[in-house]
């Protein structure tokens, strides 16, 4: 039976001003985990959370995390844990965030002050953080304060970990959830984040699928200095020469990964993960949309999902040490490095990732014959992520986005990276569940970042939603 939604609904339509208006407050502080100067900030959006929370009920804890590692100057961020609800008679739901934002200035080409939260006529949300991943850590705590003017029982128990370091590789996050998954977050009954988007504007999705990371440099060096090319050009053995051919072996134009035995660790696809791509709204338009041009690898919708989530693609980053600035200078570096990541799916194991990869370079560098030096390496990792759409977790979701948007979601998976889902998994043993706010066209890290008012404010319905849905859902798996 599904619940009796409609009076928090129109306590949320009734309230949005107030919401968008915290959110305003929110975008106000430069949250930046990035830049040095800005860690006072960061710090500073960390206790507005908890004075928000603490003001609705919520028990909150500041946890210090200690030093930053490698800048023993700064302190990292707390990370804001808090508990909503204490009935061991209710299911016990572990939501994460973050309240940390990447770097944004007026020069960087935004039509409007980056932390000045600013709404068109078209209800169009500008502000950095706005969608990633402030709205959404707000979601929460508006779905708490509708429900308590709304006089409607919370459905759950709600555990909260927000952090102030995810735009800088969440350092210090994974021991602390490690070492919390028997203590604060012994009773979560399952996990839902709310830091990805919809796969395009039109319709919600649910997300059970990320790709892991490998992210490797190729060093070669010779020459004891930088040289000049008009007085060693081919009397020495070039670098940057042989850093080219080896790369060279590394992809194909179309994406096709050349190293052997990379293909044979990628899980098979099954009939009935094949059957999740037909009905999936996306159309190759959205993609050329997304390219600003007709640069596609693959002509159908299907193999060009399944080439971003469930497929391992090899992408070339750059080359350090070369001469990248405009106009022409004439050197021959003495040491370059090469960048490149694999981006990972099942059954790739980190190990034989990196075993693979680093057997080819050598290989591949053997075979020029060259006199220079290699040093090939993983520069880090991170493991893929899949769960099960059939968990009760998902099916609770998948009604809740019923109920607020009036259509199934999709069931994607993405391309992209959030360690932090593995490791909640992981810690925890618990199912974990992507649950967007914002949609594809929300421009996180880029200039102009927007979440659209409409998405907000239903995304705050949706949140309460499934946490009702959640709340009665038979488990099943």
């Amino acid at each position: 039976m599904a619940p009796q939604l409609d009076s928090y609904f129109k306590t949320v339509d009734d309230l949005s001003d107030a919401f968008i208006e915290r959110l305003r407050k929110a975008v106000a502080i430069p949250s930046i985990s990035a830049e040095d100067d800005r860690r006072p900030d960061v710090i500073r959006m960390g206790k507005f959370l908890a004075s928000e929370l603490t003001a609705l009920g919520a028990e909150v804890e500041l946890r210090e995390l200690g030093k930053q590692p490698h800048k023993e100057h700064l302190d990292l961020p707390p990370v804001v844990v808090a508990r909503y609800g204490n009935d061991s008679k209710k299911r016990t739901i572990l939501v994460y965030g973050h309240y940390d934002v990447q770097p944004a200035g007026i020069e960087d080409g935004w039509a409007t002050e980056p932390f000045t939260l600013t709404v068109d006529d078209k209800g169009r949300m500008y502000g950095r953080g706005s969608t990633d991943d402030k709205g959404p850590v707000l979601g929460w705590l508006n779905s708490i304060e509708a429900h308590k003017k709304a006089g409607i029982d919370y459905p759950v128990n709600l555990l909260m970990c927000f952090e102030g370091m995810e735009e800088y590789g969440s350092e210090g996050l994974d021991d602390f959830i490690k070492e919390e998954a028997k203590k604060y977050f012994k009773d979560a009954d399952a996990v839902c984040i709310s830091d990805n988007y919809w796969l395009g504007t039109e319709k919600p999705c649910l997300t059970y699928g990320l790709r892991g990371c490998n992210y490797y440099s190729i060093e070669i060096s010779g020459p004891g200095q930088d040289l000049h090319s008009g007085v060693f050009g081919g009397t020495a053995q070039e670098p940057m020469t042989d850093l080219v051919n080896v790369m060279n072996t590394l992809v194909n134009k179309d994406g096709k990964i050349q190293i052997k035995g990379i293909d044979e660790l990628v899980a098979p696809l099954t009939d009935d993960e094949k059957a999740l791509y037909g009905d999936i709204a996306f159309t190759m338009d959205n993609l050329y949309e997304s390219l600003g041009s007709t640069t596609g690898i693959y002509p159908d919708k299907e193999r060009t999902l399944m080439g971003r989530w469930r497929y391992p693609s090899l992408s070339l980053h750059g080359i350090e040490g070369a001469y990248s600035a405009p106009g022409a200078k004439t050197v021959i570096p003495a040491k370059v490095i090469g960048k490149f990541s694999i981006r990972t799916v099942p059954d790739m194991e980190i190990d034989a990732v990196n075993e693979l990869v680093y057997k080819h370079v050598k290989d591949a560098f053997a075979a020029i014959g060259s006199k220079n030096k290699l040093n090939v390496f993983c520069q880090h990792a991170g493991k893929w992520w899949v769960a099960s759409p059939k968990h009760w977790n998902f099916t609770a979701a998948g009604k809740a986005v019923e109920h607020v948007w009036g259509v199934k979601p999709d069931l994607t998976r993405e391309g992209g990276s959030i360690p932090v889902t593995l490791t909640f998994e992981q810690a925890t043993g618990k199912n974990v569940l992507l649950l967007p706010m914002g949609s594809s066209t929300d421009a996180a890290h880029s200039i102009n970042e927007k979440l659209d008012k409409k998405n907000y404010i239903e995304g705050i319905k949706l949140l309460g939603a499934y946490l009702h849905y959640v709340a009665e859902e038979p488990i099943t798996s």
